[in-house]
């Protein structure tokens, strides 16, 4: 059974940095793409950032160069450091194992990031 558990979330003032974390369990981790997501209130929820099994990653163009994200194959984690927060960087996000030929997505339950102006 896979189950992927989001950690960090918080509330933070604008312009500070928070640090999410996905455990991952009953998945081969290490050779799954893996994925950040957000979903702010009435929003549609959105690709954050994206991380192959190789390390190569992928941003959406709002947070590139204030998020990274990566990965220890290790201890089966999930990383998104967020730097420069701004207010509307606010909402649920959401770790995701990526489908693909042999496996379907699957969603963590998410975390709460609140950031205050």
């Amino acid at each position: 059974q896979v189950q992927l558990v989001e950690s960090g979330g918080g509330l933070v003032q604008a312009g500070g940095s928070l640090r999410l974390s996905c455990v991952a369990s009953g998945t081969s981790f290490s050779i799954n793409t893996m994925g950040w997501y957000r979903q702010a209130p009435g929003k549609q929820r959105e690709l954050v950032a994206l991380i192959s099994s190789g390390g190569s990653t992928n941003y959406a163009d709002s947070v590139k160069g204030r998020f990274t994200i990566s990965r220890d194959n290790a201890k089966n984690t999930l990383y998104l450091q967020m730097n420069s927060l701004k207010p509307e960087d606010a909402a649920v996000y959401y770790c995701r194992r990526e489908p693909d030929r042999n496996s379907v997505g699957y969603w963590g339950q998410g975390t709460q990031v609140t950031v205050s102006s």
